[in-house]
């Protein structure tokens, strides 16, 4: 299948955004992004399908844009948790939470007493909402089982509904080390031991990436090591949740090991930016999500540095329920204070960099054909409207039904 995009008023290729351009795709690859007078004379076959851009909406050619990447979510669980968060809006202390039937343990307990068949329908609605939204790429944390055998069937859930028809690209994240079981109270070094034992079986359910939640109350420093070298070993990219006070070590266990990523980021100082940006770990930040004492990641800092951003929804039932990336961007324009065509960078190249996915998040020849045409025609109504809507989206050069 060949497939022409053509007339496109402003395309946004990773890098900048360039005006009256086309897009050449053959099977699930660009073969050809530039400027429409430019199209080469020589084409690879037979065109089976031109879309003029140009006709969308009478818009006078629409904004075309990679296919979004959601780096931060945590899909895989069943129930809610709202009235949590009505007690947190009022003001509830997380010891009340607790103490009302709340917090994480909570989805815990509904996520290992739901059915397979139910848990694997709630998650296939959350990525295809992902998906009709326009972002073609997620990363997906497994975390609320803690079991061996209830870790492992996530990964495989993440990864057989990914190949589902209509569903958005998924990096399956194994995060066993989420939190300590109940039954394992009073016995953690035998969770950590437990879960370094299940990295194998993870990478070979389809597991991409291990991550641990390194702060006070959750696993140490020494504990995050451990796991995270095990898993590396395994061959799962190590990831790590970076919450609390440098104090931690959280932030420069993830430069000296080399991870992938250090996500959320709240509470870093000067010397933590530092070192994530000189080793190369990409900072996957959260708009939507604030940290217990309000404090947000010091974006501007880590971009003056020169690190890496990438976005994420920080999706999970006990922060929010955003699955919209474009709505995303337009919170970090407004919260974290980024350009337009940074957090656009930030959803697109900064994703494909965090997920270690070269073949996607920008225009360029021989990258996956995940496209997004959007009901607008220019960038800067990402700055306005609060989830822009995509008006075609494309994965590996198939039209999404939306």
């Amino acid at each position: 299948m060949i497939r022409l995009l053509t007339n496109i008023g402003r395309l946004w290729t990773g890098t900048e955004i360039v005006s009256n351009t086309a897009i050449l795709m053959q099977d699930d690859r660009i073969v050809w992004a530039g400027q429409a007078n430019q199209l080469p004379p020589s084409l690879p076959g037979v065109i089976d399908d031109i879309v003029d851009v140009d006709q969308v909406e009478n818009l006078g050619g629409a904004l075309v844009t990679p296919g979004l990447i959601d780096s931060h979510t945590h899909p895989v669980y069943a129930g809610n948790r709202w009235a949590e968060l009505a007690m947190r809006s009022g003001g509830a202390s997380m010891t009340e939470i607790v103490s009302a039937g709340g917090g994480l343990s909570s989805t815990v307990t509904v996520t290992r007493g739901t059915d397979p068949w139910t848990l694997c329908n709630h998650v296939r609605g959350r990525l295809r909402d992902w998906l009709v939204s326009g972002t073609t790429t997620i990363e997906a944390k497994t975390g609320y089982h803690l079991t061996r055998d209830g870790e492992l069937a996530d990964v495989r859930l993440l990864r057989s509904l990914a190949a589902e028809r209509d569903m958005p690209r998924v990096h399956a994240t194994f995060f066993a080390a989420h939190a300590l079981p109940p039954e394992y109270f009073g016995r953690r070094h035998d969770y950590v031991d437990a879960v370094g034992t299940w990295c194998n079986d993870a990478a070979a359910a389809g597991a991409d990436s291990i991550d641990v939640y390194c702060d006070e109350g959750r696993f140490t420093e020494h504990e995050a090591r451990w796991i995270l070298n095990v898993g590396r070993a395994a061959g799962l990219l190590p990831r790590i949740h970076v919450t609390g006070e440098p104090r931690f070590g959280a932030a420069k266990l993830a430069a000296e090991i080399g991870c992938v990523s250090a996500d959320l980021l709240y509470s870093i100082d000067d010397g933590d930016v530092a070192s994530l940006a000189k080793a190369n770990v990409t900072a996957v930040v959260c708009p939507a999500n604030q940290s217990d004492n309000g404090r947000t990641p010091p974006v501007r800092a880590l971009l003056d540095r020169g690190a890496n951003i990438a976005l994420g929804s920080g999706h999970s039932p006990g922060t929010n329920g955003i699955t919209s990336m474009p709505l995303v961007i337009t919170m970090a324009i407004a919260n974290f204070g980024l350009s337009v065509t940074e957090a656009l960078r930030a959803a697109t190249v900064g994703g494909a960099q965090a997920l270690r996915a070269p073949d996607r998040g920008a225009m360029g020849r021989g990258r996956l054909a995940d496209i997004v045409a959007w009901d607008a025609d220019h960038e800067g109504a990402f700055a306005w409207s609060h989830g822009l809507r995509p008006y075609r989206v494309w994965r590996g050069g198939e039209p999404v039904t939306l």
